[in-house]
C-alpha cells in the first residue's frame, strides 16, 4: 500500500497593515523555522477585512514570496472580522456524516447571513454534559465573498490556497505548540491586530468562546499622532517606547496608558462575560500576541485590570530557529506579530 505524504505549505497572514510569511518544517519533535518574512501593505488596501485593492495586495504577496527561497506554492491563510461567525451550539446527538448532511439547515437559525452566501464548517466537541442525548458543536460560517476574494488574490500571486483558517484558531494552534497549558483550566489568547483584536478562550484543546473586538494597535498610534501632531510612522514608533524627536517620553507614556486602560477594559468585559455565563470555567491566564502586544506595558495594564496573570506570547518559544541565519533580536522583538502565521504554518492540506 502506498501512503501519500501531505505536501508542505507555507503560511501567509494577510493583515490590514502588513503581510507575514512563515514556513516551518516538522521534526520528530517540534518544528524547524525554514522561512520568515514580512512586507507592508499600502494604506487602506484592506479595510475591515475587505480587500479594497486586490492588485496591490497580490503584488505585495508576489514580491514577498519572491524574496525567499521556496519551491512551495501551496499556502495556508486565514480570515477574521464581521464576515466570520463562530458559535458553540447544542444539537441532537448524531454522527459526523449525519451532521454534514444536515448542517445547512441546522445552521440557518444561528447565522445572521443568507445561508447560501456562506461557507460552513463544524467540529463536534462532544456530548452535552447536561444531556447525553445532545452534543456540543463548534459552528463556523464565513461569507463566500470574503473567502473568494482572499483565494482570488492568492491565485493572482501564483499561489495555491489549500487551507483557509480563522485567526483565533490559528493563534490557539500557535499557543499549543509553544506552551504546556494546564489541564482542566481555561486560558485566553488575545490576538491584537492593527484594527481588529480577537479573543479565544480555550480549555483542554477546545475553544469555549471567541469574540472579535473592533480595536487594535492602530487606535494607540492614531491617538498619539493626534495628540502630538506627529506623523503616523513616528507615532507608531513612540507607542513601542522608542524616542521620537519633539515629544517627551513621559507624555507619550501617559497617552499610551490611557489607550491601554481603554483597550484593557474592553478585554476585561469580554472575559467577565465569559466567566459570568460559564461559572465553572475560570480564566486562569491570558496570553497576548499580534503586533499590538508589543505596546509598552500593555501586558501589565491588562493584568491589573483582570487581576490574573498576563504574558506576551512568543510564537517561536518552542520552535528551532537555528537552521538559517535568522536574526535572533528581530525574532525576539517582532515575534508576537507572527502569531497567526505560525499557527497557520503547522497546518497540512486536508488536516
Amino acid at each position: 500500500m502506498l501512503f501519500l505524504k501531505k505536501k508542505n505549505l507555507f503560511a501567509l497572514d494577510v493583515g490590514s497593515y502588513s503581510i507575514k510569511l512563515v514556513e516551518l518544517k516538522a521534526l520528530k519533535k517540534g518544528f524547524q523555522l525554514v522561512n520568515l518574512a514580512t512586507a507592508p501593505l499600502p494604506s487602506e488596501a484592506i479595510v475591515d477585512g475587505a480587500l479594497m485593492d486586490p492588485g496591490a495586495i497580490a503584488e505585495a504577496i508576489t514580491s514577498l514570496v519572491g524574496s525567499i527561497k521556496t519551491k512551495t506554492t501551496d499556502v495556508a491563510t486565514s480570515v477574521a472580522g464581521h464576515s466570520v461567525i463562530i458559535k458553540k451550539i447544542t444539537l441532537a446527538a448524531m454522527t459526523e456524516d449525519e451532521l454534514a448532511d444536515s448542517i445547512q439547515w441546522e445552521a440557518e437559525q444561528y447565522v445572521p447571513f443568507d445561508i447560501a452566501d456562506v461557507n460552513l464548517d463544524f467540529q463536534i466537541l462532544g456530548p452535552d454534559p447536561a444531556d447525553e442525548s445532545q452534543m456540543e458543536v463548534l459552528l463556523v460560517a464565513a461569507k463566500k465573498e470574503i473567502v473568494d476574494d482572499y483565494t482570488a488574490v492568492l491565485a493572482e500571486a501564483g499561489l495555491n490556497p489549500v487551507v483557509m483558517d480563522i485567526d483565533a484558531f490559528a493563534c490557539q494552534n500557535m499557543l499549543e505548540i509553544n506552551y504546556s497549558l494546564p489541564e482542566g483550566e481555561s486560558v485566553a489568547v488575545v490576538n491584537i491586530g492593527a484594527s481588529l483584536s480577537n479573543i479565544n478562550i480555550i480549555k483542554d484543546g477546545l475553544s469555549l468562546f471567541t469574540r472579535d473586538v473592533a480595536n487594535g494597535g492602530n487606535q494607540f498610534t492614531e491617538e498619539i499622532a493626534k495628540r502630538f501632531g506627529i506623523s503616523y510612522e513616528d507615532a507608531d514608533a513612540a507607542k513601542l517606547g522608542k524616542k521620537v524627536e519633539g515629544t517627551e517620553p513621559s507624555d507619550i507614556k501617559a497617552v499610551v496608558q490611557e489607550s491601554s486602560d481603554s483597550f484593557s477594559s474592553e478585554i476585561a468585559r469580554t472575559v467577565d462575560f465569559f466567566m459570568a455565563t460559564n461559572p465553572d470555567d475560570h480564566v486562569s491566564k491570558v496570553f497576548i500576541c499580534g503586533g499590538g502586544a508589543k505596546v509598552e506595558n500593555l501586558d501589565k495594564v491588562l493584568a491589573d485590570k483582570l487581576g490574573i496573570s498576563v504574558e506576551v506570547a512568543n510564537p517561536f518559544n518552542a520552535i528551532n530557529c537555528n537552521g538559517k541565519a535568522f536574526d535572533g533580536q528581530y525574532i525576539a522583538e517582532e515575534g508576537p506579530s507572527f502569531a497567526v502565521a505560525v499557527g497557520l504554518a503547522i497546518r497540512k492540506e486536508g488536516d
